[in-house]
């Protein structure tokens, strides 16, 4: 009864947000709105299915790009065949990027912190070579040129600005109602047993190896639906999807919204969004400029936004108390 509450609960919250999300996207149509709407509703739906592993299962992936990468070459790939509508060149290409995740985090999740960490990222890179090496398939270093395809379906034209706008909103919400449903669920308390006490869960019996293996694989498809929305947002896929600057990206998002609370990335990702659009518009050194704001933010408050003011919020209450 509880869980059916909370499933009714968190649907309802996504309906009113992609409400409160369409109405002035459909009235305005500001392009630059709707840009910022569709690189939101991408970066942050990649940095929500990295926090799987960071802030739930305590795994830091610095490969998660190649998931990502994977998911927009796949779906550009299938789109460009000509033999696949829009919904199940999607499906498709979160199937192809939940393989992967399998097929890397049988051999990732074995290992744990640094070592972890740079396995992923090891993987990662080969990936990306692939990418640049099968140039007949990829594109090279090009990119998948040539365009992606974007037949309506359902009434949905994803060629039009403001229904791709909605579509990558959806997907968004979908997948955070999901995730939190993962998180708040059985399999998501033991996640953070693994996290927090490994030995324990493994004296209690837990299979360390499957548990952080479903959550890489979850993590994973998550990580590929947003790599098909980027796919469509540049009507192509490019190498630098898979390189790992963009990981490294959505770790920072993660460290500026927040670890520890489930809408902390999202945050993180506009935060991280409006500054990189701001400071490249002033200066061409924009890399050097955030990256040293992104340092004061995160040694300043030593964790994200959104902890922090949790934190503190708890800390008030506490001392009423």
């Amino acid at each position: 009864m509880r869980t059916t509450l909370s499933w009714r609960g968190d649907m309802l919250v996504a309906a009113l947000a992609f409400a409160a999300l369409a109405v002035p996207a459909f009235a305005l149509g500001m392009q630059s709105v709707l840009d910022f709407a569709v690189r939101f509703a991408i970066f942050g739906l990649l940095a929500m299915s990295l926090n799987l592993l960071i802030g739930t299962t305590g795994l830091v992936s610095f490969g998660h790009a190649a998931f990502f990468g994977s998911g927009a070459y796949a779906f550009g790939l299938l789109m460009q065949s000509g033999g696949w509508s829009v919904p199940m060149a999607i499906l498709a290409a979160m199937a192809f990027t939940a393989l992967l995740a399998l097929v890397i985090g049988a051999l990732c999740v074995r290992l744990s912190e640094i070592y972890f960490a740079f396995l992923t990222l090891a993987f990662q890179m080969l990936i990306h070579s692939i990418v640049i090496s099968w140039v007949s398939l990829t594109g090279g270093d090009q990119g998948l040129m040539g365009g992606v395809p974007k037949p309506p379906f359902l009434g949905i034209d994803l060629g039009d600005g403001r229904h791709l706008a909605m579509f990558s909103a959806f997907c968004l919400l979908a997948s955070v109602v999901a995730l939190r449903q993962i998180v708040r669920s059985p399999f998501g308390a033991a996640l953070r047993m693994l996290r927090d006490n490994p030995e324990r869960a493994a004296f209690l019996g837990m299979s360390i190896f499957r548990y952080r293996l479903a959550a890489f694989v979850i993590a994973g498809t998550f990580a590929g639906l947003a790599g098909v929305l980027m796919s469509l947002y540049v009507s192509g896929a490019f190498p630098t999807f898979l390189y790992w600057t963009t990981s490294g990206e959505a770790i920072f998002m993660i460290m500026l919204g927040g670890i520890t609370v489930f809408l902390g990335p999202l945050v993180g990702t506009a935060i991280f969004l409006v500054l990189n659009d701001r400071i490249t518009n002033i200066t061409e050194h924009h890399g050097l400029v955030m990256g040293s704001i992104l340092l004061v933010l995160v040694l300043g408050l030593r964790k994200g936004l959104l902890d922090y003011i949790v934190d503190a919020w708890r800390e008030r209450r506490e001392k009423r108390a």
